[in-house]
């Protein structure tokens, strides 16, 4: 009797023709490389075909068979997530996986409430988070491998759509210690000569350089990292300035120096928090119920794990730290 192919190996087969390696399939599915290795030679095996071309120096490459069977195998897949949404549909229950990515800085205060707190609502659930700077959630909504992210507006696409949620204006942080510290305001002329540090996130980069060459100036940058926890605790340790529209509730840096939080001022373009989806696919029952949850908890009014934009945003029209109605 004939061996039967899975869902499993034919979702293990079609990460590894997409990533070109057993080792990168591995690393984006969570799943031990011999797993995946076994479930390709099985369905070699059971079809008796060659799937993949081995390249030293290129990694895999389909072979004119293997891209067929590919083609075929995620058809199957997509007609197998069908079933559970119909399913779903005909007895009103919340279940399946749900693959939600979500921009790295907002993770910790956006991971909790809405991302985790979904699947501890429904628990049929099967939640999978995926961080990411904004190239890497755009690649993988273009790869379909997360449903939808959590994230901002930045260089999208036609190819992704973009609900608004809220509205993230920048704002400027210095050191308790800081020279500007008393001031409620500062502008980009009394910064620009001063020593910053830079988020150094691909977009992000790009979205707070943009802020000075719009007012005609050059930053000063003396320290650039990709980690919003490393950039606090250097501007903590005054090493210079930061900008950031992300506000966490804490004030102080990991190693407990405190923080000033400064508006910036004049008009500038804020980041739009919201809900980034792939056009061609339509969202699932599942998603969209998890894209509502969204709607509830993030806006102008309450953002979860952060402090109010209060005084200087002028997109809030209403109470900023009120937990969701709803």
């Amino acid at each position: 009797m004939l061996n039967r192919i899975s869902l499993r190996q034919m979702e293990y087969f079609v990460a590894t023709a997409k990533h070109g390696s057993i080792a990168a399939a591995s690393a984006q599915i969570h799943i031990s490389p011999p797993s995946i290795s076994a479930a390709i030679a099985h369905i070699e095996a059971e079809l008796g075909v060659q799937l993949f071309v081995r390249h030293p120096s290129k990694g895999l490459a389909l072979t004119p068979l293997g891209t067929q069977v590919m083609q075929e195998c995620e058809d199957l897949l997509e007609r197998a997530s069908r079933l559970y949404e119909i399913a779903s549909n005909s007895n009103d229950t919340i279940q399946g996986v749900l693959r939600v990515g979500c921009f790295q800085p907002l993770a910790p205060m956006i991971a909790p409430e809405v991302i985790f707190g979904f699947s501890r609502a429904f628990e049929k659930v099967e939640l999978h988070m995926a961080e990411g700077d904004q190239q890497e959630l755009i690649n993988r909504l273009h790869l379909l491998e997360i449903d939808l992210a959590i994230t901002y507006d930045l260089q999208l696409g036609d190819e992704i759509h973009f609900e608004t949620l809220a509205h993230m204006p920048p704002h400027v942080l210095v050191s308790e210690l800081h020279p500007l510290a008393q001031q409620i305001a500062v502008t980009l002329d009394e910064l620009a000569q001063l020593p910053m540090v830079l988020l150094d996130l691909p977009m992000s980069r790009e979205y707070f350089l943009s802020l000075f060459a719009k007012a005609g100036l050059e930053p000063n940058i003396v320290a650039r990292s990709r980690s919003e926890d490393v950039v606090r605790s250097m501007v903590a340790n005054g090493i210079g300035y930061a900008l950031f529209n992300v506000r966490p509730k804490s004030s102080q840096s990991l190693d407990g120096k405190r923080l000033v939080r400064l508006r910036l001022a004049g008009e500038h373009r804020p980041m739009l928090l919201g809900l980034a989806t792939y056009r061609p696919m339509k969202p699932s029952r599942l998603t969209q119920a998890f894209m509502q949850r969204c709607r509830a908890y993030i806006s102008d009014q309450y953002i979860p794990g952060m402090s109010a934009a209060s005084f200087f945003d002028p997109y809030i029209s209403g109470p900023a730290d009120a937990p969701p109605s709803s």
